[in-house]
């Protein structure tokens, strides 16, 4: 089969072997598939994962031991728990410390022909949801797992910062609560996106900073951001970090010990909730897809992935 790899260089290989379902485990026929910016920090080191990437997809189901399943379209829930330990039993399967997570660490991804996931991770794509659409449920699922974290009332002031998918996405769902939400960015062009679906915008260089609101959505992935985020934070205002921040510099963490900032990391969120927020039609993800390429141009695809003037790039599978 086709597959997308990583080993000291990213490259497209054509006779990848196609993977056997252990037992337990569903053979998945891949037809779409997302590129995250995860699958970009892997190319340059991060986890150091070798091997298939991707853990954005969705697929036809071929072979599973509940019959039931096979030829369903789904999606598929990207971490995989050891089933025995306290994390599992409470459906946190995120958090197992023996976990293997699709594309990212110890499990081959989804970049390729076919997949194997546990069936017990497979989520049935409702009919009036396309292919393209329910790509983003991963990344919808983790916007959305701010809201299981915390309890956010209407009336209270909520910043987004990073205009990027993540932001972008993060926005529209919570837009779609009710939340009192402002999108802060630096691209015109990307805020727009947001601004056509009811979302509240501002530009960085437009915005005051100053410790007005209460849940502050950290979403830029740098220093900066960070940095910017604890500016705009009330006291006893709590910043929700949503990006992994690799330190390239020291930054000053006295504001959170002085102004009683919670800080809340926030990662994986269930697929459940975002499959229905897409079935209900409350927020539209289609225009935030910049290209799509065949399987045969996943590396130009990645290099495309790279470049501002991208949010989504897709890949599609004949």
């Amino acid at each position: 089969m086709k597959a997308v790899i990583f080993d000291e260089i990213l490259k497209l290989d054509n006779n990848y072997p196609i993977p056997v379902p252990k037992t337990g485990e569903a053979l998945i026929k891949v037809n779409t598939i997302g590129i995250c910016n995860t699958d970009y920090e892997i190319t340059k080191g991060y986890m150091g994962y070798k091997g298939i990437l991707g853990h954005e997809f969705t697929g036809i189901v071929e072979k599973a031991q509940n019959k039931s399943l096979i030829g369903k379209r789904v999606v598929g829930e990207i971490n995989c728990g050891c089933g025995n330990c306290e994390w599992c039993a409470q459906g946190l399967e995120r958090h197992c410390p023996n976990r293997s997570t699709l594309g990212i660490w110890q499990r081959e991804g989804c970049f390729a022909e076919y997949v194997c996931l546990p069936e017990k991770n497979l989520l049935e794509i409702p009919e009036n949801v396309s292919n393209e659409e329910a790509v983003f449920v991963e990344p919808l699922a983790a916007a959305l797992e701010i809201l299981e974290q915390i309890h956010i009332p209407p009336y209270k002031k909520v910043i987004v910062l990073g205009d990027g998918k993540l932001g972008l996405i993060i926005a529209l769902a919570l837009n779609a609560a009710g939340l009192n939400l402002t999108l802060v960015g630096k691209h015109e062009e990307k805020l727009t996106l947001a601004k056509a679906q009811g979302v509240k915008t501002k530009l960085l260089n437009e915005l005051k900073i100053e410790k007005t609101y209460d849940y502050v959505v950290e979403a830029t992935g740098s220093i900066t951001g960070f940095e910017t985020s604890l500016a705009l934070t009330k006291p006893r205002g709590t910043l929700i970090l949503k990006s992994t921040i690799a330190a390239s510099k020291e930054f000053n963490l006295a504001p959170i010990v002085i102004d009683e900032i919670t800080v809340v990391g926030s990662r994986c969120g269930q697929f459940a909730p975002a499959l229905r927020l897409l079935e209900s039609k409350r927020i539209d993800v289609k225009p935030l897809i910049s290209d799509i390429y065949p399987i045969e141009k996943s590396i130009e695809a990645f290099e495309r992935n790279k470049e501002k003037s991208s949010v989504k790039v897709l890949v599609k599978i004949d």
